[in-house]
């Protein structure tokens, strides 16, 4: 008999984003339903406008008679993607496998399931790449992509981490590989991805990435000309806190 798996604790970070959630949460749910493994869908939202709440909750509802396993985490106050992601994957402290998923569906839920399943079969964490193959698809603006391939070689230069594509918003971490660098994670905004790549780099944590079809959706929070500076500023403080804590480059 297969070995069950230990539970996956999957969060999707909203924020104000209900309205795209809606249309991708039905899905995600099937697919849930579908797989028949032990996830625990917690949709957590980042200190969302008031008029969020009941909507989230009757979305939550909705989903729930697809996939019972799904709850609704509110944060105290908006602090940024990462900052919502840890604070709802604190909730299961024995939970052996840890993800998220972006609620917008750029990252479908089958992709998203076939990370989960490599993920487990490997015994290690598998992070979901925006990548163009022969079996996968990627769609994104002209502008996204250049900023998105500058951000990665700034990540390399200044951290070292050795990711192809650390922004991606579909990952599955090993729960205990995550643990043990947990303690060193600051960033709560969308550099959050790299500061924990980096720092399970370092802790000799092992990973595979996979390439997903990808699909930029309509609505988005991300704004280039005002994230991206912000985020360029953040890889400088991960790399002063990397030296402090004698984190070196790889």
């Amino acid at each position: 008999m297969p070995e069950t798996p230990s539970e996956i604790l999957l969060v999707v970070p909203v924020w104000n984003d209900s309205a795209r959630l809606a249309i991708f949460g039905p899905e995600l749910a099937v697919a849930l339903a579908a797989a028949r493994l032990p996830v625990r869908w917690v949709i957590a939202d980042d200190g969302s406008e008031p008029g969020e709440a009941p909507r989230l909750h009757e979305l939550r509802d909705r989903f729930a008679e697809t996939w019972p396993d799904v709850e609704v985490h509110f944060a105290k106050h908006h602090a940024g993607k990462g900052g919502v992601v840890r604070e709802a994957w604190a909730l299961a402290p024995d939970a052996g496998w840890l993800a998220f998923l972006d609620a917008d569906g750029s990252t479908g839920a089958e992709d998203f399931l076939g990370l989960v399943k490599r993920a487990i079969a490997s015994g290690h964490s598998v992070l979901g790449v925006r990548k163009r193959t022969e079996s996968t698809h990627v769609e994104e603006s002209f502008l996204r992509g250049i900023t998105h391939r500058g951000f990665l070689l700034a990540v390399r230069l200044l951290l070292g981490l050795h990711a192809i594509d650390p922004q991606c918003g579909a990952k599955v971490l090993k729960a205990a590989d995550y643990r043990r660098i947990e303690p060193l994670l600051r960033e709560s905004g969308l550099a959050f991805d790299s500061e924990m790549l980096a720092a399970l780099q370092h802790d000799g944590a092992r990973w595979s990435e996979v390439p997903v079809n990808w699909i930029e959706k309509k609505g988005g929070k991300i704004r280039l000309f005002r994230d991206a500076p912000q985020m360029l500023v953040a890889l400088f403080r991960i790399r002063a806190a990397h030296h402090r804590h004698g984190i070196r480059r790889c």
